[in-house]
C-alpha cells in the first residue's frame, strides 16, 4: 500500500487531472457541504500546477510560441464555455457576465501577468527583455478588440443601454474572428521570429538547448491531461463559486467581485507558467502567454455570446461603465509605453502592478 502511494505521489501531475474532472463529475450541479468545498479547493490547486505542467511539456515539444498558443486558446475555450452555461442559466445578473468577465481577464492578463513577469524578469535580469515587433502586435490586436466590443457599445445610440444591436454585435463577433485569426496566423507562421525568445545582445532563441525535447506520445498526453486539469479548474472553479458568492454578500462587496475571483482562478495557469518563463529569462513568452489570453478571451467570447443571443432571452449589456473605460485607456496607453523600447525595469512591472491594484480596489469598492 506505501509503495503505491509513494508511485501515485510520484505521478501527480498524471492522477490529479483525472481525479479533478472524476470530482467534478460526481458534484456538478449539487450542494456541497463546507468539507467537500475545501477539497475542491484543494483540488483546484493541485489542477492548477498540473495544467501548468502539462502545458510546459507541450510547449517545450512543438516550440514557442506555439507552445504559449495552446495553453491561452484550452483556458480561454474552456472559459467561454463556463460563460454560456452560466448565461444559459438566465437570471438579470447574467445580462453583464460576458462584459464582467472578459474585462477582467484583460485587466489581470494585461497589468497583473505582464507587471508581475516584468518586475521578476527585471529584478532577476536586471533587465526584462523582448522584441517590441511581436509584442506591439499583440498589444495593438489587444486594444482594438478591447474597444470595439467594450468601449463602442457603450457610445452607440442604435439600441437603448450599453448595448450593441444586432447588427452591430454581428460585426463586432465576425471582426473579432478575423483579427484573431490574422494574428495566429501572424504569430505562428509569417512572422514567428517576431514572437520567440531573445538574448540581450538582440538574438532569437529558437529552442531550448537546456533539455531534450520529449517524444510526440508523451507530448500528446501531456495535451490530454491538460486538457482534463483546464476542464477541472474551470468546472471546480464554479462549484466553489456559491461559497465565494456567500462570502462575497457577507463581505459587503459587489457580485461582480464574483466574477474577478473566479477569472483568477481560472487564468492561474497562465500566470504560474508567465512567471517560470520570466524566470528562465524568457520575457517574451510570459508576455505571448499574457496578451495572447487577452486577446482569445475577447476574440472567442463575443462571438460565442453573439451566437449563444440567438436563444437566450434577456439582454446583453457589453459596453464599460465610465470608471473601467478610464482604466481601459489608462492600461493600453501605458502599456505602448512598456512595449515600445523592448526592454523593462522593475518600475514598469510596478506601474502595470498598481493598475491592477487600482482595478481590484475599484472592483471592491466601486
Amino acid at each position: 500500500m506505501i509503495v503505491r502511494l509513494r508511485e501515485l505521489a510520484a505521478h501527480w501531475t498524471t492522477v490529479v487531472p483525472l481525479f479533478a474532472v472524476l470530482l467534478l463529475v460526481s458534484t456538478w450541479g449539487r450542494s456541497v457541504p463546507g468539507a467537500v468545498v475545501v477539497l475542491l479547493t484543494v483540488v483546484l490547486a493541485a489542477a492548477v500546477l498540473a495544467a501548468v505542467h502539462h502545458a510546459e511539456v507541450v510547449a517545450h515539444r512543438v516550440g514557442e510560441p506555439f507552445g504559449s498558443l495552446v495553453l491561452a486558446v484550452a483556458v480561454t475555450v474552456i472559459e467561454v464555455a463556463l460563460i454560456v452555461a452560466l448565461m444559459a442559466d438566465g437570471g438579470a445578473k447574467s445580462a453583464t457576465l460576458a462584459r464582467d468577465t472578459v474585462f477582467a481577464a484583460v485587466m489581470i492578463t494585461c497589468n497583473g501577468i505582464v507587471g508581475l513577469t516584468l518586475l521578476v524578469g527585471a529584478l532577476r535580469h536586471r533587465v526584462a527583455v523582448f522584441n517590441p515587433e511581436g509584442t506591439g502586435a499583440a498589444l495593438a490586436t489587444v486594444a482594438t478588440l478591447a474597444t470595439l466590443s467594450l468601449a463602442l457599445p457603450t457610445f452607440t445610440t442604435s439600441k437603448p443601454g450599453p448595448e450593441f444591436s444586432t447588427a452591430q454585435l454581428v460585426f463586432a463577433a465576425v471582426a473579432s474572428v478575423v483579427l484573431y485569426g490574422l494574428f495566429v496566423a501572424t504569430q505562428t507562421v509569417r512572422h514567428r521570429d517576431y514572437f520567440l525568445p531573445m538574448t540581450r545582445k538582440g538574438e532569437v532563441i529558437d529552442a531550448d538547448q537546456h533539455a531534450e525535447a520529449p517524444s510526440a506520445r508523451i507530448a500528446l498526453i501531456s495535451l490530454l491531461l491538460l486538457a482534463c486539469a483546464l476542464v477541472g479548474v474551470v468546472g471546480l472553479a464554479k462549484g466553489v463559486s456559491p461559497t465565494i458568492e456567500s462570502g462575497v454578500e457577507a463581505a459587503g462587496m459587489p457580485h461582480s467581485v464574483v466574477g474577478v475571483i473566479i477569472a483568477l482562478l481560472v487564468l492561474l495557469p497562465e500566470t504560474i507558467a508567465a512567471l517560470r518563463a520570466a524566470r528562465r529569462d524568457r520575457v517574451q513568452t510570459s508576455l505571448n502567454l499574457a496578451l495572447g489570453s487577452a486577446m482569445a478571451s475577447i476574440g472567442l467570447t463575443i462571438p460565442a455570446v453573439a451566437l449563444a443571443s440567438i436563444w437566450l432571452s434577456g439582454p446583453l449589456v457589453l459596453g464599460l461603465g465610465a470608471v473601467h473605460l478610464v482604466l481601459l485607456a489608462l492600461t493600453i496607453g501605458v502599456s505602448i509605453l512598456t512595449v515600445v523600447p523592448g526592454r523593462a525595469t522593475p518600475l514598469q512591472g510596478g506601474v502595470h502592478l498598481v493598475l491592477f491594484a487600482a482595478y481590484l480596489e475599484l472592483a471592491i469598492t466601486p
